[in-house]
């Protein structure tokens, strides 16, 4: 897998003319259609584009079948190439839809949020949520290349950004205790996109190269996922308007697993409060309510790290630092909530 992080005008074009792919399929949602599409239409040669309906709600087998099935109707082979052209769903979902046609085709992810930039799209983990479990189904694939252009970065919308500057905070706190200070003395509206994008890149390919299937190592990348994640699904089922974006699930997941992190003695009070302090001021606080919790801790039981009915956690042991593989009981989970909750 090769990241190649300039204007895709620049970029795209030297890929597709050596490589020989029977036929290219684009795989767009309702917004890439209409503000990143044109970009890339022009640079392309012939090709089939999916339509689906923007949102993680979509994010399922019934998607997959609608695409699979304009893919067979298409008569694509094994040869061809699916080109994903989205946030985190368009490249998770998309991923995984290549992955498993006809056993496997390319594909390339080409990120257009901050989110699917600095995490969803390197690393090749591919899936989609069942029965109301995110990412329950899914496989480990690694794309053919990834194509950052930041200018798609303009068309999003504040809260869009600022769901992608958590995974940027994630990657500060479990491996850069220097950036983490860097980013942590600025307003959200002066971070330097461009520098965090390919340092957030830089960590991501690191850590999944040691451990492309997360066994050990890559575990690291899901602080904060195992209770956003239950957050994150648990508002899934609230109105739309309700509902999370990942990135403002994981900010509250991170500070409940950094007081579970704190209560274990893996770091000090001073850490919690930087951290609480920082993704507050950015992020705010989430809706949770203690009656929320009993159903956010059965979510968080169903978590993938989870092994022989035992929670597993990856948690801050220092700034810059992350242990895996940590134990965690229901009381402690319902003990971080709590404290999240006030």
């Amino acid at each position: 897998m090769t990241v190649v992080l300039s204007p895709l005008k620049e970029s795209i074009s030297d890929f597709l003319q050596p490589a020989y792919y029977s036929k290219i399929v684009v795989l767009v949602d309702n917004n890439t259609r209409k503000y990143c599409y044109p970009v890339l239409k022009s640079l392309l040669p012939k090709h089939l584009l999916i339509t689906v309906e923007a949102g993680e709600q979509h994010k399922n087998l019934t998607t997959c079948e609608k695409i699979w099935q304009e893919m067979t109707r298409a008569q694509l082979d094994r040869h061809a190439l699916m080109i994903n052209l989205g946030g985190g769903v368009i490249g998770d979902m998309g991923g995984f839809c290549a992955a498993t046609y006809k056993r496997g085709i390319d594909f390339i992810q080409i990120p257009t949020t901050l989110l699917s930039q600095v995490d969803a799209s390197v690393g090749g983990k591919l899936g989609i949520d069942f029965q109301g479990f995110k990412n329950h189904l899914g496989v480990f694939t690694q794309p053919k290349n990834v194509f950052i252009d930041a200018s798609f970065l303009q068309t999003l919308p504040y809260v869009e950004m600022r769901s992608g500057f958590a995974e940027i905070v994630k990657h500060c706190l479990i491996a850069d205790a220097n950036k983490w200070e860097e980013i942590r003395k600025k307003d959200f509206e002066t971070q330097n996109w461009p520098d965090l994008i390919t340092h957030s890149v830089e960590i991501k390919k690191k850590v999944v190269v040691q451990d492309p299937t997360e066994k050990g190592l890559r575990k690291i990348l899901n602080f904060g996922h195992t209770i956003g994640h239950a957050v994150e699904t648990y508002f899934l089922s609230k109105p739309p308007k309700q509902r999370l974006l990942h990135g403002e699930a994981i900010a509250a997941g991170m500070v409940m697993e950094t007081y579970i992190a704190y209560r274990k003695k893996m770091v000090d009070l001073q850490t919690l409060e930087q951290v609480e302090e920082f993704i507050f001021s950015v992020f705010g606080k989430v809706a949770v309510t203690n009656a929320d919790l009993p159903t956010i801790i059965a979510l968080a039981q169903q978590d993938k790290k989870n092994r022989g009915g035992e929670l597993r956690f990856s948690l801050l042991d220092n700034l810059g630092s992350c242990a895996y593989d940590m134990k965690v009981t229901d009381a402690e989970i319902r003990q971080a909530a709590a404290y999240y909750v006030g």
